[in-house]
């Protein structure tokens, strides 16, 4: 019985940390906005524009601080890094990648938060504001902020690919790339092919872009979780439970250690792609 109601509250625990402070717009749940995704998202904003003027006004041409000298490393990496892989004529390039890969990293560095801390304080506070006492507090864990931020990146590679080439030779490419034939009545039999292939393209890189970034994100949030849960349970005697908290101390270190390094891979691939994908679309077949 007591086993029951242990995995019963572990359940339940893991439930809860997983659901969204949600709003639903109107009488029908056909339109909901989650507050917390927006919330941090908004709030990271506000960190990364805050801490990037903070650091450029206070910037010296001598020997700089360290802040700044972090800040310029980070991003004469990323001009360098878009050097080297953007082909094309844009000053608009590096600020992007480095304004995707501040504000990725910072999303994801919300998972480092301890699991019980904000949502804990939330269960205090938002109740008595009239709301539900659910928040997550890692927006890209979410996958309508993800899917969100890789249509804006869909939108901008078609942008990018009608600047530069022009919306002729924009629309002619979907039917004449990658199969070219010299022979006009070989380029109309493979046009239906080029252009089912280019569909196909165009309709993986948003999908692979939020899927990609909200399953590691998503998976980080949720081992944390499940290390919170090693001592939780009326199951566990005292001696059991001392037993384990030695094994969720080192068990949360390690994957700490590790999750730095995805979080900061992710925004690094999330930015790295859509300079590719940006660079391609400025490309001439």
């Amino acid at each position: 019985m007591a086993a029951e109601e242990s995995t019963g509250g572990q359940t339940e625990y893991i439930q809860h940390h997983l659901q969204h402070l949600q709003w639903h717009v109107g009488d029908s749940k056909f339109m909901t906005i989650n507050i917390d995704s927006v919330f941090f998202l908004l709030l990271m904003c506000a960190l990364f524009i805050g801490f990037f003027l903070y650091v450029s006004r206070r910037a010296t041409s001598g020997v700089p601080g360290k802040l700044q000298c972090a800040l310029e490393m980070v991003v004469t990496g990323i001009d360098g890094l878009v050097r080297e892989t953007f082909h094309g004529q844009s000053r608009f390039i590096a600020p992007l990648a480095v304004t995707i890969f501040c504000l990725v990293f910072l999303m994801n560095f919300m998972d480092m938060v301890p699991v019980d801390l904000l949502p804990g304080a939330w269960h205090t506070v938002g109740p008595a504001l009239g709301f539900k006492d659910y928040l997550r507090v890692v927006p890209t864990a979410d996958l309508n902020t993800t899917l969100g931020m890789a249509l804006g990146v869909f939108f901008l590679i078609h942008y990018f690919g009608i600047k530069h080439k022009g919306l002729g030779l924009f629309v002619k490419e979907a039917f004449t790339a990658p199969f070219h034939a010299d022979k006009l009545w070989m380029a109309i039999l493979l046009a239906p092919a080029n252009l089912l292939l280019r569909l196909i393209e165009e309709l993986v890189r948003p999908v692979s872009l939020s899927l990609r970034l909200f399953g590691n994100m998503y998976a980080g949030e949720l081992i944390f979780i499940l290390i919170a849960v090693m001592t939780l349970g009326s199951s566990l005697d005292a001696l059991s439970t001392y037993a384990m908290m030695p094994v969720q101390f080192i068990s949360g270190f390690i994957w700490t250690a590790f999750h730095v390094l995805v979080i900061t891979l992710q925004a690094f691939i999330f930015m790295m792609l859509t300079v590719v994908y940006l660079s391609m679309a400025a490309e001439k077949h």
